[in-house]
């Protein structure tokens, strides 16, 4: 019976290419479009990802989200020092900047300033780009006077195609950066040019105020559960602290609940699954019309309702399968072309396998409707239609 099922179904190729054809714009459609909207939201974390080497993020009270900036006095690093538990704690600097570039134009520029006075156990400097992620120049080269490394997507915006040359330099309030290497960083959300430098060498390019700490970023001593030590720096200093998961997730509900992203792209995907149920549902309620007298003949021949309920759910999963393999298959060759010729911004692309999973979800409610919009008129169908 199965066989007889899958030869009811390519029996039209026409009707059996719309079906494939609604379910899969609908699994590339929501795909797509999910993905895009992962990776915008990943793309506001990308701080907080590339940052690597702390456990913890300690932050004034009223910070909402990594680009929610509230300064704080330097002494506040010493509070947090003081609390048990803490292996090390070290200052992170943070700004967005107006740069100057050699032909009188100007550019905002992500600023970072890095803790040079307090390494890690290891003597590396907490926030330092891995090895592989250093593209050109050396590391130590931003204990030189003014010295800045750039990132990748930066020089490509401020420069253009002319491959890194070192010699160039930006002016940020009225004081030089030279540009002494290039690191490779994950694409933010404001897509600004981003500057590596020295804490005490960040804090000169702004304008002096009086508290110019952004963040404190902790380790946690071995043993010592994160959550538990988050606690205890919140009781102890009043500031807040948060891992970094915890911390990616608050910037990320921020964006969900004050921008709308979520909404715009949300009605996109529901959009793609109307469109998939309403082209796979009624291409297969036709479908299924035009087979009524062959359904009716397998009735005559003592073949039970349940039976009929299979073989028109195998139809329907062979459909589904077939269309969530190309859709799904689209909207990752979307993303990989996006990726690759794409060059004058980052990609907001992230195709991660919770998008698998929802559009899996999706394709299977799509076809499960449309073969229950069709199994309503085979399930009533009289076995004398076939002799009429």
């Amino acid at each position: 019976m199965n066989w007889v099922a899958l030869r009811m179904l390519t029996g039209d190729k026409a009707k059996y290419l719309g079906i494939v054809f609604g379910v899969s714009f609908a699994a590339l459609l929501m795909a797509q479009q999910s993905a895009i909207f992962a990776g915008l939201m990943r793309n506001t974390t990308s701080q907080i990802r590339d940052i690597e080497g702390a456990d913890i993020w300690v932050m004034d009270k009223s910070v909402q989200f990594v680009d929610d900036i509230k300064p704080m006095s330097e002494n506040r690093l010493l509070r947090v020092r003081g609390v048990e538990g803490v292996a090390w704690a070290v200052k992170l600097y943070k700004s967005v900047a107006r740069a100057k570039l050699a032909d009188g134009t100007f550019q905002q520029v992500i600023l970072l300033g890095l803790d040079y006075d307090n390494k890690d156990s290891a003597g590396r400097v907490v926030g330092q780009p891995r090895a592989e992620r250093i593209l050109a120049g050396n590391w130590e080269d931003l204990e030189q006077p003014d010295a800045v490394f750039l990132d990748e997507f930066g020089w490509r915006y401020l420069f253009g195609d002319t491959p890194y040359e070192q010699g160039r330099s930006l002016e940020i309030n009225n004081k030089r950066a030279n540009i002494v290497g290039m690191v490779k960083c994950k694409p933010t959300f404001q897509t600004f040019p981003i500057l590596y430098t020295k804490y005490s060498q960040a804090i000169q390019y702004n304008p002096p105020e009086p508290k110019t700490l952004s963040f404190i970023l902790v380790k946690a001593q071995d043993g010592v559960p994160h959550n538990e030590l988050c606690a205890a720096i919140t009781k102890q200093t009043g500031m807040k602290a948060q891992t970094n998961d915890e911390f990616f997730w608050t910037t990320i509900q921020y964006y969900m609940e004050r921008t709308g992203i979520p909404i715009n792209f949300g009605i996109t995907v529901f959009l793609g699954f109307v469109v998939g149920c309403a082209i796979a549902g009624q291409t297969f309620y036709l479908f299924t019309l035009e087979n009524l007298k062959q359904f009716g003949s397998l009735k005559a021949m003592g073949v039970s309702n349940l039976r009929i309920i299979k073989m028109v759910m195998l139809q329907a999963l062979v459909v589904g399968l077939i269309g969530y393999g190309l859709g799904v298959g689209g909207a990752a060759l979307f993303g990989l072309v996006f990726e690759t010729f794409v060059k004058s911004a980052p990609p907001a692309f992230y195709f991660g396998w919770q998008i698998l999973v929802i559009a899996a979800v999706a394709v299977a409610v799509i076809i499960t409707l449309s073969a229950a919009m069709s199994l309503k008129k085979v399930l009533f169908l009289e076995a004398g239609v076939v002799f009429r």
